[in-house]
């Protein structure tokens, strides 16, 4: 299914995309579409998008404390132009492109079980995509297991830990990671060791497949 920002088959976050709106009128407040390379080596999976970040900017993981590791991490890993996002900014993502479970802003940033499932199908399509041998980073639990529900895949055969790697179907790879919210790193349960260490095992795998491929 191609995702657009017009999309509406979420009343409850529709109809709170509108309010949101009304309050903030200089806001994107609709749908957030994915960013980056059209080809990407790695796909990060978010949850949604935050109030004052993506929501505000249109972006990905831009304009709040959520985004500030992962584009430093991207960077320094090579998978973007620049360490910051800023809205307008020139930024280019190379060979990686960031996504979310769920494309609109829920209330309270907790989407329903019902508007994941109606939102994975924008996902899987982003997952069919992808060439053989790329990699995904699920950013938190939620993010894990849409990534599993667009591949109708059970989460008991895929347990979620930080720093797990599990091997999919169509020879993807799957990485998890802790979210890089700021609670997380604010308490340190993701510190930027552990955020890096899940790159570096990104990297290997890549490595590893490029070999065998070639």
């Amino acid at each position: 299914m191609k995702f657009s920002e017009d999309c509406r088959l979420c009343p409850r976050l529709a109809n709170f995309l509108d309010e949101v709106k009304e309050s903030h009128p200089g806001y994107h407040a609709k749908p957030v579409s994915p960013f980056g390379d059209d080809s990407p080596a790695l796909l990060v999976v978010g949850l949604a998008p935050g109030m004052h970040g993506a929501n505000r900017t249109g972006r990905p993981f831009t304009g709040d404390h959520a985004g500030i590791l992962l584009y430093e991490t991207l960077y320094k890993f090579g998978f973007s132009s620049q360490a910051a996002s800023e809205k307008g900014d020139a930024l280019v993502l190379k060979g990686c492109r960031i996504t979310n479970a769920v494309k609109c802003l829920p209330p309270q940033n907790k989407p329903d079980n019902a508007e994941i499932r109606q939102c994975n199908a924008y996902l899987a399509q982003e997952i069919a995509d992808l060439d053989r041998g790329s990699a995904i980073l699920a950013l938190g639990t939620i993010a894990h297991n849409a990534v599993l529900l667009a591949l109708r895949l059970k989460a008991k055969d895929y347990p979620f830990g930080h720093g797990s790697i599990h091997d999919l179907p169509g020879g993807l790879g799957l990485h998890d990671s802790y979210h890089c919210s700021r609670y997380n790193t604010q308490t340190r349960r993701l510190t930027r060791e552990m955020f890096e260490a899940v790159f570096e095992n990104i990297g290997r795998m890549s490595a590893c497949h490029t070999s065998t491929s070639g």
